[in-house]
């Protein structure tokens, strides 16, 4: 399999892009990888690289983008944060894979039994990691299904907050960057949320934070996002 060029990648839509990562998964979970020559990607990418996609995912070492959407060289930005938060520096990074760079689609990759999370949801408070937890307390707050064990020892409750992490983040991404916003607007990218399961290899993408505007969706609308 070759690598994007520009020509190929500007071809792409956002849509067209989720599917990509769609079929890679697929590949993944079945363990049918796509033949690729790994020496021959890295001396055609050695001039310029064309990634289609942007995922922001956990530091978890089981969730690396590239391997669970079994794509080669150049193909996507891998943006890796525990508790695949949002903070300006990322939103700053994504900006450049957008806008300058040329990404199609903004993947925000959770992820089940996350650590961070856990973390979060048992208040830990430890050096620098108090600040980066402290970005996903407002998901521990606004799970309101749980009554008893607020903590990680609840598994139920920890994919609970997982899944708000994500959606929130989605939001995040348009709501705090006013470049990525206008781009979603214009139908130039997309911005979904997914979730990895580190049991199955299975990536399951959420259609109701799924923000792309095309003849799919041709009435959707940054604005509707604010009511």
């Amino acid at each position: 399999m070759k690598v994007h060029t520009k020509e190929t990648r500007d071809k792409l839509t956002p849509r067209i892009a989720l599917e990509i990562l769609k079929e890679g998964n697929e590949r993944f979970v079945k363990n049918l990888k796509a033949n690729r020559n790994l020496l021959e990607q890295v001396n055609a990418t050695r001039d310029g690289q064309w990634p289609f996609a942007t995922i922001l995912s956990c530091i978890d070492s089981r969730t690396g983008a590239e391997l669970v959407f079994d794509q080669g060289l150049g193909d996507i930005f891998s943006v890796r944060i525990a508790g695949n938060i949002v903070n300006t520096d990322i939103l700053g990074s994504m900006e450049f894979a957008c806008k300058i760079a040329g990404s199609k689609l903004i993947v925000v990759l959770g992820h089940t039994k996350c650590g961070a999370v856990k973390g979060a949801c048992d208040h830990v408070e430890m050096g620098n990691l108090t600040e980066l937890l402290a970005k996903l307390q407002p998901a521990v707050y606004q799970e309101k299904e749980t009554t008893k064990e607020r903590s990680s020892k609840n598994g139920i409750f920890v994919e609970n907050v997982a899944t708000i992490n994500v959606k929130r983040n989605v939001l995040n991404i348009i709501e705090r960057s006013f470049i990525l916003e206008q781009m979603v607007e214009n139908g130039e990218i997309g911005v979904v949320g997914a979730m990895y399961n580190i049991e199955t290899g299975k990536v399951d993408f959420y259609d109701d934070v799924m923000y792309i505007r095309d003849d799919k969706n041709p009435e959707f609308s940054v604005a509707a996002l604010r009511h």
